[in-house]
């Protein structure tokens, strides 16, 4: 496959051109036969039940042009180096994979024109360097809408963007779900998920990739149904999103809504009442200060459930992976988590953060200045207690585990499942032991949080 790539090199600029169709596209649309308001309209509100279905599993079919297909990995070598190369990968680019227009194909129903690119940091370039095609992708259902007017405002079932994650380094391949489902039973703002089946039709008939995780975008429909749209989003990454005093930079705080608007206005009050000095003169006026520009509450309960189910690639180890929200007329800003692949596990780089909070570094103060204040360190320990008890209690945590494995089983081993060159996985026992593992986890878990809100008189 990767051997054309230095054929169509000359060609490559035409083929994703914005203002022109190829010559390789199927006949000159005479109309969008599939096309009705409900499934593609932009018009309809995002359709849950249908595109998120509970206790099944997805399939959705993308057929793409080859030399479009051969585009897209011809920008992933420009930036990784060769496809299988090993070796240790270089850092991942600032700059995002292309992207290429696409059919998506759903249960017989197809979209027009929908653009499709590959997505990720280190589960991408591990993934390419591994000689793994199995790379996680994402979906825009209207990023052509300029090139093919008819497509204006083109939506699947409500949603403009769809995320698929890819299951890197999770061989159970649930832990992006099961995460999501944990943190949405306690209540909190999370995207919804589903098991995925995905086939590409490249020119070489459709081919299997794998089992993905579909994953509802935070700067799409996870804003319209959950908040009141309008606001500041930000995607936090870098120094400035460990909230350490002065580190704050415009650049760690990428905008993903009102992006013409140079404001940051919003986060600056919140390093403000962060790192007052009222934090130690007045705690009592330092907490309320606090308040008034962030959902404090709410990220010591994102922090009770992301510690009880265990998450080392979050904030407290990691500085990425959450989203921050301001609604229109609200100076609260909010907590988003996001990606939960290795969650439920004790993670790398040191491991996921103690449950008592004693190993986070000075450098991640929203949680150290939590654990140093006697308000906010009993409600942590009261959420701790709500978490192991309800939205991740073993009793309800272990049947979860059960059904959702022998769900997406047919999907990942045996003829049918998960093939060579496309799965993360050694062998077929690799996924099957893990169901195992999760049910002993939860089960520790609950023990040792119990121990600590034994010790701390709860």
């Amino acid at each position: 496959m990767l051997s054309r790539l230095a054929t169509i090199m000359a060609v490559i600029p035409l083929l994703l051109m914005a203002c022109a169709k190829s010559s390789t596209d199927p006949v000159e649309w005479e109309g969008l036969p599939d096309w009705t308001e409900p499934t593609h309209g932009s018009s309809t509100a995002p359709n849950m039940d249908t595109v998120f279905p509970v206790e099944s599993v997805q399939r959705l079919d993308i057929v793409i042009d080859p030399d479009r297909w051969l585009a897209m990995l011809q920008d992933m070598e420009d930036h990784y180096g060769p496809f299988g190369q090993g070796g240790v990968p270089p850092p991942p680019s600032s700059d995002n994979p292309i992207w290429a227009p696409c059919s998506v194909f759903h249960e017989g129903i197809e979209w027009y024109h929908v653009g499709v690119r590959f997505k990720g940091n280190s589960s991408l370039v591990s993934a390419w360097r591994a000689g793994i095609w199995k790379m996680a992708l994402k979906l825009d259902f209207d990023q052509y809408e300029d090139t093919w007017p008819e497509i204006n405002n083109q939506r699947f079932y409500g949603f403009k963007q769809l995320s698929l994650s890819n299951g890197f380094e999770d061989p159970s391949l649930m832990r992006e779900h099961l995460a999501a489902g944990i943190l949405r039973e306690a209540g909190l703002p999370v995207a919804h998920t589903v098991p995925c089946r995905i086939f590409i039709d490249y020119g070489e008939g459709s081919l299997y990739f794998g089992l993905y995780t579909l994953v509802e975008v935070v700067d799409d429909t996870v804003i319209e149904t959950q908040f009141s749209a309008g606001g500041n989003l930000y995607k936090p990454e870098g120094e400035g999103a460990t909230f350490v005093d002065g580190a704050f930079d415009e650049s760690d705080f990428d905008k993903k809504s009102n992006e013409t608007t140079s404001d940051w206005s919003d986060v600056l009050a919140l390093f403000g009442a962060l790192h007052s000095d009222l934090r130690q003169s007045n705690p009592s006026a330092w907490r309320s200060e606090l308040a008034a520009t962030f959902d404090m509450d709410g990220f010591i309960h994102w922090l009770a459930v992301n510690t009880a189910i265990q998450n080392w690639d979050s904030y407290g180890r990691m500085a990425h992976n959450y989203y921050l929200y301001n609604e229109p007329g609200n100076s609260v800003v909010t907590w988003i988590p996001w990606d939960h692949n290795e969650t439920l596990q004790v993670g790398k780089q040191g491991g996921a953060i103690a449950l008592d909070l004693s190993d986070v570094a000075e450098g991640w103060p929203l949680i150290n200045y939590l654990a140093g204040d006697d308000v906010y360190w009993d409600r942590y320990l009261t959420l701790l207690d709500e978490t192991i008890n309800e939205a991740f209690a073993p009793s309800r945590m272990q049947p979860i585990y059960q059904a959702t494995h022998a769900l997406i089983e047919p999907n990942v081993t045996g003829d049918d499942g998960e093939q060579p060159g496309y799965t993360f996985l050694v062998q077929d026992a690799d996924f099957m032991v893990e169901l195992g593992f999760l049910e002993n986890h939860v089960q520790e878990r609950y023990d040792e949080t119990t121990e600590l809100l034994s010790n701390e008189g709860y």
